[in-house]
């Protein structure tokens, strides 16, 4: 018989403990019905500040569910237990065989005289932020000068909340009634360092005092501080910490913990047997634990209770790693030097910009610590806390690679590797050595770890190392070198031919993953670094597999698609005429792609060449959808159109996809450019996204759509037009050189040691000085570029390729046969049902 589950909220840890019970409910035993408060699903709130980065709210979602019944904006409102229903705001009355409460947190506003005018907001929710962003706009609107701002809190949130307002180009005021920044996080030591760096970062930092009374002074608000400082401020932001929202629960009658938060045992079960709570509203044993790992591991336990398994909350690792504003700051364990005789070992260098400092029992036992500025060792020391230091406490917080520093293998296996998702280092070597793991991403598919928060990646490759895995880079079993060593080889020695290439450093006559590879690594050299060919100059075209033999993309009934390229999505009618009445001529099916392009579908090898002639002749060429290269740059109408628009983005679009054309890549590249934060392109989901702001372009880089789709995340900001371009040179052709075969640029950056941040080292910092020969790379790419269909049109033997049958060049092949659908003609597959569309 199904049971009836509701779940009241669905935050992160409601959405957890939905994904937990489905995945694990092989047989269907309950229904599950979330009633949430939002009016939008589950979303990332702990990356709730990169949304001002693209205001792409679909950036933050978790994904939905399947066979789970969602009701958004219509939270419970009562609780009857006697007869196991709850109310719902709008009314709505639902039964419930089990009950789980994940109503999460509220923020906590202090009660400041004017804490309720016009300009006052909280930072917890999208739509928090959303009306924050209205307000800066407006204070933008009124004045000259710059927006000020105030933050009341100068912990994790309020620095989080900061940091948003300076993104949208507010100078913020963060105000701490504590003594230093983070008062729970980080010590005495590592709070003077902090207020240094964000200091230097332009936040104003006023610690030691807190608000005193907000007065309205026209459209503005001032601010009167304790210590008798007085703000004149555009807007006030609180976000002073959070309380639990237990209010269903007392006014049902569960028992509540002393300072707040639904009261719950081991097993995060309440007073009533039929009810449980999890993450944030809940106090097991009279705590509440206001961080998402923690209300992960509670969502589980709930999860494999209602299925009859046992299971209790082992209490929670506290940790916390994050980088704010470019600032790296950790804490862990007993980072206060709490416990009675603890010992502190510190270094600092103030000169550097970093602060670290290890608590020590005097048995040499890892208590906790502090890392600010540079917290590289976190990942090595969290899984340490309650395990003796296997090295000297220096040794320990000594950079990577360093003479006596300490790797992995000193981990016990006890040690918790990914906290989110609480996956031990002993769990990920038995999957290793059990389950057949060798990569970073058959460890995350495995065991979890990694899936969340990403910051334990790194170790994941480490543990892997430590293993005896060989994680080879090798093209494929003819060559024992990774497409980037392949790339340098080439590059190094001039080889031009693939047949050259395999006998001095390959074996056997290679194969259709080694290839199109090479062929790509020679067609990029010779655009870059030497004076161009064509794609199908002698053995080059015999490399290349079947889309690029061709040119043209091969579709289902092995017809091909012609792509014009679009440069930004622009095109004259003329243009678009031109391609009306080939497609008329050839009886080609046409569709707009989603990347601001027109496919025509349905042509046969023998067409493609006439049908390019028409294209060419008009001033068309190839759109590369066939190859491994930039497809497009999608852009929205930007500033020469839109009201919203700051930059031109299509003048800045088009500029990018004539510059950056025919350069051939691991895998294919999109872009977009977007002219004003409203990301009408969708710049952030593309391999590398421009965002127009009022002083200039932000640059992401890294995004992709695909089956494990990513956003691109932030590497410049408010650059200009020249800076910008530079950057995407680097950037492009630093890939170019580096990736793997068939590695988009997410998993590339992923998989960096460093990632973005190394990346960044890389091509805005020339760290391993190579940018110079980035920029020269790139300009002879520039340089070198030939339309390719072109090329083909203007050599006979190039021409010859193109025919259905050799011994009967013109003939129609026999084995291609269209059906109409919606007044255009569609492939029909003999052998296979034609599919009626009704």
């Amino acid at each position: 018989m199904t049971r009836t589950l509701v779940v009241a909220g669905h935050g992160m840890v409601g959405h957890r403990l939905v994904e937990e019970l489905r995945a694990a409910d092989t047989e269907g035993q309950w229904r599950i019905v979330v009633l949430g408060e939002e009016p939008r699903p589950a979303y990332d709130r702990v990356a709730l500040t990169s949304y001002v980065d693209g205001w792409d709210a679909q950036a933050l979602d978790l994904g939905p569910h399947t066979g789970v019944e969602l009701r958004l904006g219509d939270p419970v409102a009562s609780i009857d237990r006697e007869a196991r229903t709850v109310t719902t705001a709008g009314g709505h009355t639902e039964h419930y065989d089990a009950l789980v409460l994940a109503t999460g947190s509220r923020p906590f506003v202090p009660p400041v005289p004017g804490r309720d005018l016009p300009g006052c907001f909280v930072y917890r929710t999208i739509e928090d932020l959303d009306a924050i962003r209205a307000a800066v706009d407006s204070a933008k609107a009124r004045k000259r000068g710059r927006a000020a701002a105030m933050v009341v809190g100068g912990g994790l949130l309020g620095l989080e909340a900061a940091k948003a307002l300076r993104d949208m180009g507010l100078s913020p005021h963060v105000v701490e009634m504590a003594p230093r920044l983070m008062p729970l996080q980080v010590d005495e030591g590592g709070g003077s360092l902090l207020r240094k760096l964000v200091t230097e970062l332009d936040l104003t930092v006023h610690t030691g005092t807190s608000a005193a009374k907000i007065e309205q002074d026209g459209d503005r608000l001032t601010a009167s501080l304790t210590n008798g400082t007085e703000l004149d401020l555009d807007l006030i932001v609180f976000s002073a910490g959070v309380r639990p929202r237990d209010d269903l629960a007392r006014e049902a009658g569960l028992a509540v913990g002393e300072r707040g938060g639904v009261l719950v045992d081991s097993s995060c079960r309440t007073s009533d047997p039929s009810i449980w709570a999890i993450g944030e509203c809940a106090a097991v044993g009279g705590r509440c634990y206001g961080l998402v790992a923690p209300g992960y591991t509670m969502a589980e336990i709930v999860a494999g209770q209602l299925l009859g398994k046992d299971g209790e909350f082992p209490g929670a690792d506290m940790s916390t790693k994050l980088k704010l504003m470019g600032v790296d700051v950790a804490s862990f364990g007993d980072a206060h030097a709490a416990t009675e005789g603890a010992l502190e070992v510190v270094l600092a260098d103030a000169v550097s910009g970093y602060y670290k400092k290890l608590v020590v029992s005097p048995e040499g036992t890892l208590l906790g610590g502090v890392l600010v500025g540079d917290a590289s060792s976190y990942n090595l020391l969290r899984p340490l806390v309650g395990s003796p230091l296997p090295a000297d406490p220096a040794a320990m917080l000594a950079p990577e690679g360093a003479s006596g520093a300490v790797g992995v293998d000193a981990l016990p296996d006890e040690a918790g590797i990914c906290s989110c998702n609480n996956v031990t280092k002993g769990m990920i070597t038995e999957a290793i050595r059990t389950q057949g793991c060798d990569s970073v991403a058959a460890i995350k598919g495995c065991t979890r770890a990694g899936t969340t928060c990403g910051s334990c990646v790194p170790m994941l490759s480490k543990l892997l190392d430590a293993c005896g895995v060989v994680q080879s880079k090798a093209v494929c079993e003819h060559f024992a070198y990774s497409r980037r060593e392949l790339f340098e080889i080439i590059k190094a020695t001039r080889i031009t031919t693939f047949g050259e290439l395999i006998a001095k450093h390959g074996t056997g006559a290679g194969c259709a993953i080694c290839k199109p590879a090479v062929a790509s690594i020679l067609a990029t050299i010779g655009t870059t670094e030497r004076d161009g060919g064509h794609v199908l100059d002698g053995e080059q075209a015999s490399l290349q597999d079947t889309n690029d033999h061709f040119l043209a993309n091969m579709q289902r009934n092995g017809t091909y698609s012609v792509v014009p390229r679009v440069p930004g999505g622009e095109i004259t009618p003329a243009k678009l005429k031109v391609i009306a009445e080939v497609a008329d001529e050839f009886g080609l099916y046409t569709k707009i792609t989603g990347a601001q392009r027109i496919d025509l579908f349905g042509a046969t090898v023998d067409q493609l060449p006439h049908i390019w002639k028409r294209l060419v002749d008009a001033g068309m060429e190839s759109g590369h959808a066939y190859g491994k290269a930039l497809r497009t740059v999608k852009s929205c109408v930007g500033s020469t159109w839109c009201r919203y628009g700051v930059q031109d983005s299509v003048g800045m679009a088009v500029e990018l996809e004539l510059r950056y054309r025919g350069l051939r890549s691991p895998h294919k590249l999109k872009a977009g450019v977007s002219g004003c934060a409203r990301e009408c392109a969708e710049a952030r989901g593309k391999d590398f996204g421009v965002i127009a702001t009022e002083k200039g372009w932000n640059l992401y880089v890294g995004g992709n759509g695909g089956t494990f789709p990513r956003h691109a995340e932030l590497l410049v900001s408010d650059v200009d037009s020249e800076s910008l371009i530079r950057y995407i040179d680097r950037f492009l052709m630093f890939y170019v050189r580096t990736a793997d075969r068939l590695q988009r640029t997410a998993p590339w950056i992923e998989e960096m040691e460093g990632g973005l941040d190394h990346l960044r080292e890389v091509i805005v910092d020339d760290k391993l000085g190579i940018c110079e020969e980035l920029d020269a790379a790139m300009a002879k790419h520039v340089e070198n570029y030939a339309d390719e269909w072109r090329g083909v049109l203007e050599d006979p033997d190039k021409l010859a390729r193109f025919t259905s049958f050799v011994n009967a060049p013109g003939a129609p092949d026999p084995t291609i046969s269209f059906s109409t659908e919606r007044e255009q003609k569609v492939p029909v597959l003999l052998g296979v049902p034609e599919v009626v569309s009704r």
